[in-house]
């Protein structure tokens, strides 16, 4: 069994596989690296290559996103949710959460704050709570777009019918974030309750693609039971549904959760994984972490420099973010919307790269509407 040392990742990726961002006529792709499930579980399971890796996957980003860090505004409307992940803070039977609801003009307050500070994505992120159905959530939508017609708008909100996506879509939302978690069926079974299935997981995200949404997916890194057959299953997964966004961290444990016995994930694993999907997805938009930055003082520049090309500072009410505690020890949870932006400016300055304002669309979802 060849170690990497061995056998360098160079032949499998090399400078001479770079091109331009695709064009219209479909002819200049960069190579995705390509590895057998082998290859994977040698680079997976050993430190050897690690920073060849990385180096590849800055030099693969910057051939195509230049030194551009996307920002996207987030804004956690609601800690609510009727699911009960035994992994999640804001899981239905967690008592001790102390709960909140945004309303549509707080919301709103929240988008204009964001605007006038730059930002031209905003992100909709809260529990699956049914309160916001869906023609409160279609109005909070459209009121968004008739004020910021220019700007993105994504929802994370969880697994919905296909309908419903279909009408956030007509009310204007562009792209839907939902992580799959784990790919492995076993696995899954593991983190979720019984009423949860990764088919319906699945089944979500080619709905919410075919519709036309950009879409995100991703997984957590050192979440309870995972194995290396578990992450080679969840980029195989994400192979299949090539998606816009890829959104990946270490699992953070919460003390009011099943598994708070459980040890968080590693800043290693999740960097080199940030790394591999640069180089397999490389016109990804992949965001470096709040969970890498709370990890770890630098993990969200350790991040950009491991290939992640997008950051997301919050613009949610100081007085609820606290409570938006998914994990514990959250960064940024006391800072002003300006603050947390600037703030995050000087650290991926200090990282070699510069935020833009740009709305940021996904390069591999352009091509496929050409």
């Amino acid at each position: 069994n060849m170690r990497n040392s061995d056998k360098p990742l160079s032949n499998s990726i090399t400078e001479t596989n770079v091109s331009e961002p695709p064009s219209k006529k479909n002819d200049a792709f960069i190579k995705k690296f390509e590895p057998s499930d082998t290859e994977l579980k040698d680079i997976l399971e050993s430190s050897d290559s690690d920073t060849e890796l990385k180096a590849k996957a800055d030099a693969v980003r910057r051939r195509i996103f230049g030194d551009k860090v996307y920002i996207r505004g987030l804004i956690e409307f609601t800690n609510y949710c009727k699911n009960d992940c035994f992994y999640c803070g804001i899981r239905h039977g967690n008592n001790k959460s102390h709960r909140y609801r945004l309303s549509k003009e707080q919301i709103l307050d929240c988008c204009r704050d964001g605007y006038g500070l730059g930002f031209r994505t905003f992100v909709l992120q809260g529990g699956e709570d049914e309160y916001y159905n869906d023609e409160i959530m279609c109005d909070i939508i459209s009121s968004i777009r008739s004020e910021s017609p220019d700007c993105a708008i994504t929802l994370s909100i969880g697994e919905k019918s296909r309908e419903t996506y279909k009408a956030f879509f007509d009310a204007s939302a562009n792209r839907y974030l939902l992580r799959h978690e784990t790919a492995d069926y076993d696995h899954y079974s593991k983190l979720h309750p019984r009423n949860m299935s990764l088919e319906n997981r699945k089944r979500c995200l080619f709905d919410i693609k075919e519709i036309g949404y950009q879409v995100g997916s991703g997984f957590m890194v050192g979440s309870p039971f995972q194995t290396t057959e578990c992450l080679i299953e969840d980029l195989r997964f994400l192979q299949q549904l090539d998606p816009d966004m890829i959104g990946i961290g270490p699992y953070l444990t919460h003390r009011d959760t099943p598994f708070k016995n459980q040890k968080n994930g590693s800043l290693d694993l999740t960097l080199k994984l940030v790394a591999l999907l640069r180089l397999m997805f490389p016109y990804a938009l992949i965001p470096s972490t709040t969970a890498l930055g709370t990890i770890a003082p630098n993990g969200r520049e350790l991040g950009l420099k491991a290939g992640a090309n997008v950051v997301m500072p919050n613009l949610s009410p100081t007085d609820v973010r606290k409570d938006y505690e998914l994990y514990e020890n959250k960064i940024c949870t006391g800072e002003e919307a300006a603050q947390c932006r600037g703030c995050l400016e000087q650290r991926v300055k200090s990282a070699g790269y510069r935020i833009v304002t740009d709305i940021g669309d996904s390069p591999n979802f352009k091509n496929r509407r050409i």
